[in-house]
């Protein structure tokens, strides 16, 4: 009998990372529509002209400079300058806009080897980068249809000052932040198409959540002014953060066991930052701050391989 040997893997799957990041690209669609729609032809703008521009620097990046003359785009660069978009306020310019961009697409990603080799989001590199460099644009917020300058629900509840937005807009999205956290409920139905496709797991947006609703349920028994738990949920960029950015295949455990380590870890940090820090947000500072305990994460819940013998004490 003849046997045919192969080098490993032996498992195919006809999944990509072009199918895989097709599909990512469709559940943020919902959220995308709606950024247009509440604040008009320039957030349109600045979502297409993220998304092209991390595609075209992406291809730069890999063609170019590392030589590679067979990549192809594999809408990995699309996906994180839509994050990207989604991350920003109306008020920030398209140079602004490609300054995130280059610190997402060009140290975050391309300076670590390219997809698969970064250690942090991105995404989220690329909007820490901008707070920090254009603080007042990135913090300057309008309200839905007719763009007044306003502060954010989130803002509002840290300077404990009365909102007129309760839980129901927040939930629907008629409420000012930045382009994709206006939505709780579309970016909702975003994640049930990637649970559907079978594209990303629950472990990490459960912990996420739930440390996230038990920390603020205390705190709100405590003293009600701290915020209702629903509105520490579905307000700001936790949904933006816990549904699509913290659950990013690269920068997140690979086991189950650390998933949930990673998840808490997220949500006690963002209450910590929404409680006691500076700002009334912590989600993206949150994740960077897991994703560097990855490595030490899979490290330590490693399973033990099969047939391993423990040695005699």
């Amino acid at each position: 009998m003849k046997l045919n040997v192969a080098a490993a893997p032996h498992l195919r799957s006809t999944n990509s990372v072009r199918k895989i990041m097709i599909d990512v690209l469709i559940a943020l669609l919902p959220a995308s529509v709606m950024a247009v729609i509440l604040f008009g032809a320039k957030a349109l703008f600045l979502i297409v002209f993220s998304v092209v521009t991390a595609e075209l620097l992406d291809f730069f990046f890999m063609r170019i400079l590392r030589g590679k003359k067979d990549y192809r785009p594999d809408g990995s660069a699309a996906v994180t300058g839509l994050l990207l978009a989604l991350n920003l306020s109306l008020a920030v310019t398209w140079w602004q806009t490609l300054v995130g961009i280059i610190a997402a697409i060009g140290i975050a990603k391309n300076v670590f080897g390219g997809l698969g080799k970064n250690i942090w989001n991105p995404a989220l590199v690329g909007r820490v980068f901008m707070l920090i460099s254009f603080p007042v644009q990135m913090t300057t917020w309008y309200t839905p249809f007719d763009l007044q300058t306003t502060a954010t629900p989130m803002a509002l509840l840290k300077d404990g000052k009365e909102t007129i937005w309760g839980i129901r807009d927040l939930f629907l999205g008629t409420v000012p932040g930045s382009l994709g956290e206006v939505s709780a409920l579309l970016l909702i139905l975003g994640f049930v198409w990637l649970v559907i496709r079978k594209r990303i797991k629950l472990m990490i947006p459960i912990a996420y959540v739930g440390s996230v609703a038990l920390i603020s349920a205390i705190f709100y028994l405590v003293n009600p002014a701290y915020g209702d738990p629903l509105y520490h949920i579905f307000g700001g960029g936790l949904m933006l953060g816990a549904l699509f950015m913290a659950t990013d295949m690269v920068t997140s455990p690979m086991t189950p066991k650390g998933q949930w380590i990673f998840g808490l870890g997220c949500g006690v940090i963002t209450m910590v930052i929404r409680y006691f820090g500076g700002y009334p947000e912590g989600v993206s500072f949150s994740i960077l701050i897991m994703n560097s305990f990855v490595p030490l994460i899979d490290s330590v819940t490693r399973p033990k391989r099969f047939g391993e013998v423990k040695a005699n004490a």
